[in-house]
Order: C-alpha cells, then sequence, then structure tokens
C-alpha cells in the first residue's frame, strides 16, 4: 500500500514518492507530514472523505434567492461570451457571488449552456484547506500546434501540466483512493491555458466573480501525451515558456506540489455535478509559469524536461 511504502521509506513511483496518505485513508482533517522534493511540509487533508463532505456542504444553497442569482448572472457572462461588446465592468452589486456557494452555481449554470465538458482545471488550495476548480467546455480544447483566433484579446498564457484520464470516475459513496486516481491518469500532457474573460478588466474584479467565470479560461491547448508518466517527478521537472523564440519564463517543480491531490479531490468533491471525472477528459493543475500577456501574432511554446512539448501562435 502507498501509506506502508511511504511510511518505511520504500520509493513510490513519480510524483507519488514520499506522500503520506495514511490521514487520507483515515478521513482524517489534521495536516499532516508529507515529504516531497527532499523537503518537508504540512498538507491539509482536503482530499479524502471529510474534505469532501466540507466541499458539498459549501456548495448548499444559502437561501432561496440564490438560485435566482445564479441565472441572471449567468446569462450577464453567457451574453458577454456571445458579443465581446456586452464585456462587464463587473457584475451588478446585487448579483455579485458573496461565497463560493453562488460562485459554483453561476459558473455551472454557464457550463450547461456551453455543451459537453471535456476537461477541469483545479487549484490553488485557499486558506480553508479546499481549492478551486472550473469545467472546461470541450469546444475550447485543442490540440497544438494550433492557432488562437482575434477573439482573444487578453492573450493571456499559463504553462501547465495536465493529466487525461483514461476511464471513468463517476460520483461513488466511498471516496476514490490515491491508487485508484493513479490507475486511471492515461497521460500527463504539456498544455497551455489561453486565458480570457468576460470582464473587460478582469484583475479588477473580485476573486469569487472571476471563480463565476472560470477563473479567466478562454482555451485550453495539449501537446502529446506521456504515458509512462510514473516515472516522472514533478518536483525536479523544468519548464521553458518562449514567445517568439526568446525565453519568457522558467521553473522547476510543480507549483502545486501535490498534482494527485488535486486529481483527488476533483474526482471526489469538485466534478460531482457534472457526472465526475469522465475519460478522455484532461485535468490541469496549476499554472507553472504565471499569467504572461502577449502580444497579436505571437508565437507562444512551452517545453517542459520530461512532460514534452506544445505550442499555439496568435492570429495577428
Amino acid at each position: 500500500m502507498l501509506v506502508a511504502a511511504a511510511a518505511s521509506g520504500r520509493s513510490l513511483p513519480g510524483f507519488l514518492a514520499g506522500v503520506i496518505w495514511e490521514c487520507w485513508l483515515k478521513g482524517n482533517d489534521r495536516p499532516f507530514p508529507c515529504r516531497q522534493g527532499g523537503g518537508i511540509r504540512l498538507v491539509s487533508c482536503w482530499t479524502g472523505a471529510r474534505g469532501s463532505a466540507r466541499f458539498h456542504a459549501l456548495l448548499a444553497p444559502r437561501d432561496k434567492v440564490m438560485p435566482e442569482i445564479a441565472t441572471r448572472a449567468a446569462e450577464l457572462l453567457l451574453a458577454a461570451r456571445r458579443d465581446p461588446a456586452r464585456r462587464l465592468d463587473d457584475l451588478p452589486p446585487e448579483l455579485r457571488p458573496a461565497d463560493r456557494a453562488v460562485a459554483y452555481a453561476i459558473q455551472q449554470q454557464v457550463a450547461a449552456q456551453l455543451g459537453p465538458i471535456g476537461g477541469w482545471k483545479v487549484g490553488p488550495v485557499q486558506a480553508d484547506g479546499l481549492p478551486l476548480c472550473g469545467a472546461l467546455p470541450a469546444s475550447g480544447i485543442l490540440a497544438g500546434p494550433v492557432t488562437i483566433g482575434p477573439e482573444y484579446r487578453l492573450r493571456g498564457v499559463e504553462a501547465e501540466v495536465a493529466v487525461r484520464i483514461g476511464h471513468d470516475l463517476p460520483p461513488r459513496a466511498t471516496p476514490y483512493s490515491p491508487e485508484e486516481v493513479a490507475a486511471a491518469i492515461a497521460a500527463f500532457h504539456p498544455a497551455i491555458e489561453v486565458l480570457e474573460s468576460r470582464f473587460v478588466e478582469p484583475a479588477s474584479v473580485p476573486m469569487l466573480t472571476a471563480l463565476a467565470d472560470f477563473q479567466s479560461h478562454g482555451a485550453f491547448v495539449f501537446g502529446p501525451g506521456v504515458t509512462e508518466w510514473r516515472g516522472i517527478d514533478l518536483a525536479a521537472e523544468s519548464v521553458e515558456q518562449r514567445v517568439d523564440g526568446a525565453v519568457n519564463a522558467t521553473r522547476t517543480g510543480h507549483p502545486g506540489g501535490d498534482l494527485l491531490g488535486q486529481v483527488i479531490w476533483l474526482a471526489n468533491a469538485g466534478s460531482v455535478w457534472a457526472g465526475g471525472l469522465k475519460a478522455g477528459q484532461f485535468v490541469t493543475c496549476g499554472s507553472w509559469t504565471g499569467a504572461n500577456r502577449v502580444a497579436a501574432g505571437a508565437q507562444v511554446s512551452v517545453r517542459f524536461s520530461s512532460v514534452g512539448e506544445v505550442s499555439l501562435r496568435f492570429a495577428p
């Protein structure tokens, strides 16, 4: 078992190395020590049964007007998607989400109008120990290299590592274990998230409003996958991002620290409203390089040391 291997110091595959899952398996909410990349840090147990219960409790409607607020806010965001001239400075005060329950309710109503879900973004973990997540419409998931159209005005890019789900993880009463989630991962993929917003100045809107707007998601571009991912140590993985051939960002080590934990939480909590994780969906787990805005016509390439390379070009 993973717990026994971690406790005894025996090696585990890839990014599972040194992660102590005993707390998760017991459904414990206390932080536990995790050795990863040569260091020791505390990880809150948001991936287990209690973490899932906390998330579902967080999403419970607070009052009878919440569905109406979500519907009206979703209509404004959908209108801004259809017509760039209707982008918003902010949501009206009475429609701004006051908590994550409202933000996710808005997000879910928008997602229902955008067609099938092709993937998810997850992270970062917040002060209460729970991550943020958002659905990725299948229509915006693109194989690189690809040209991104002029409708993407922000031209923001983030270099990311994504996992591709190999078989369904439908909602169930018993949380999925780390072993089960790892077995469902078909491949690691290099990826670029293209940022876009339904707001004129996305940096000026509150975090919960941005969460309702899919955390400024625009499109997701992926490169060829690595199926032998278990030997990849994300703590030692490096990335180089180039814009028009010049290096503009580098990093070593996954910024979230615990990629598997993010996918576990998504399987057990964040994706449940949509029927869980499904075969063929991608899960992208946070930017390695931060958000970078580039010029029209720019060529962007991202190369990971083990995960591979992906590129895109923005239309002039």
